[in-house]
């Protein structure tokens, strides 16, 4: 065991026992399949023949060993943070100057989401960059998911996860650091830097929260805008209306009945697989299946974090944290730490800049011409270049070393 500033860190190591992986190829010979309508592709959910054919592939060709051997290579440890295990990867930099950055994941993503984007962020020289970008990672797993689950009290909703990252860093001896995130990192990343301006440097999204209009704009606030802006808001609008139609329903059961839900999901790898494949292909820039935007192999081991250690529930359970926490409603608060966000167009929800700028110190704002919700998976080199460029501009702002 190590310790760092008086609190106890363990060394972890991914060993997954083989019963386990067996349990699983057997669950998989004996998938109970249902019925389909003829010709309605993703309209009803994820399409039997290709989940038959992406189970097929996880069952036969999916080497678990293999990635297993890949992610054992970040060093990770685990912690016990308010009352929670916290499972991390704590990547150094070889550049001794390099600045911390936190980098949270989100829902139905894990720290494999990463895995194309730390190389290049911890080690720039190696990859053709400046050695003045780099930075020291910290990958945290949000508590109830993966290796950070499953969690043993209620209350577990993203502003207590951001608390305990905030401790985490402080463990590891991090005074300044930056954050980054989409999905639920996006919430955490954003709190701690409302929270600890003394402390984060800036904050670096890919999502952000609550800069989409929740209802349809007047006249008056369209009039006010920019032509391009006005089209935008529309356009924001309508894509608001159609997820509420189509594509709310998983956010309104894990915040309802996480426990119902996992027992299905826990109890069926074809129906963990599908819960999350479904969201690969309808939040990402993908065509006709989630493999058109991210890789298969990468995909698989992400629904496999969750598989093997049965948190599909628990991981749930932060949608129902939130709706069900004393500020649910209330409007968000306002954040002075400079933040950045880069914007891929085939994101859930389209932000608008007047939105936006109301309770966030926005200092780069760009948006990109492809890409989706799962930017370190589909647009890693995009998302590393934003994030440096940021950085970058933070440093030349304040003059503070990395």
């Amino acid at each position: 065991m190590i310790t760092h500033t008086g609190a106890e860190m363990s060394p972890f190591v991914i060993d997954i026992p083989q019963g386990d992986l067996d349990d699983l190829h057997e669950r998989l010979d004996r998938t109970r399949w249902p019925d389909e309508l003829p010709g309605v592709g993703w309209a009803y959910g994820i399409p039997r023949d290709y989940l038959r054919e992406l189970a097929h592939y996880w069952r036969h060709a999916y080497d678990w060993r293999a990635a297993e051997a890949g992610l054992n290579r970040w060093p990770q440890f685990t912690t016990t943070i308010d009352g929670a295990n916290v499972h991390f990867a704590h990547i150094r930099s070889p550049e001794p100057d390099a600045t911390p950055l936190l980098m949270t994941h989100g829902w139905p993503g894990s720290i494999v989401e990463f895995a194309q984007v730390t190389g290049p962020l911890t080690d720039p020289r190696a990859h053709g960059g400046d050695p003045a970008d780099a930075f020291h990672l910290v990958l945290p797993s949000i508590p109830g998911f993966g290796f950070s689950g499953p969690t043993g009290d209620t209350g577990w909703e993203f502003k207590r996860v951001a608390a305990a990252f905030g401790e985490l860093m402080e463990r590891l001896g991090y005074e300044r650091y930056g954050v980054q995130g989409g999905d639920w990192g996006a919430a955490i990343s954003r709190e701690l830097g409302r929270t600890r301006p003394d402390r984060v440097i800036g904050v670096h999204l890919n999502l952000l929260p609550n800069s989409a209009p929740t209802r349809e704009p007047g006249a008056d606030e369209l009039a006010a805008l920019s032509p391009d802006e006005r089209e935008r808001t529309l356009a924001s609008w309508q894509r608001m209306q159609a997820w509420t139609r189509d594509r709310q329903g998983y956010a309104d059961l894990q915040a309802t009945r996480p426990q119902t839900l996992a027992y299905a999901l826990t109890d069926s790898p074809v129906g963990q697989l599908a819960w999350i494949a479904e969201k690969f292909k309808e939040w990402t820039d993908s065509r006709d299946r989630p493999e058109d935007a991210v890789d298969r192999d990468q995909m698989l081991t992400n629904v496999m974090l969750y598989w093997l250690t049965g948190t599909a529930g628990s991981s749930a359970r932060v949608y129902y944290e939130r709706a069900h926490a004393d500020y649910w409603g209330e409007p968000p608060q306002s954040s002075g730490t400079p933040t950045a966000l880069a914007d891929f167009p085939r994101d859930n929800f389209i932000p608008l800049r007047h939105i936006a700028d109301r309770t966030n110190n926005i200092v780069q704002w760009t948006t990109y011409g492809s890409g989706g919700h799962f930017a370190a998976m589909e647009q890693p080199g995009l998302l590393v270049g934003d994030v440096q460029r940021f950085f970058r501009l933070l440093r030349a702002r304040t003059g503070e070393p990395s």
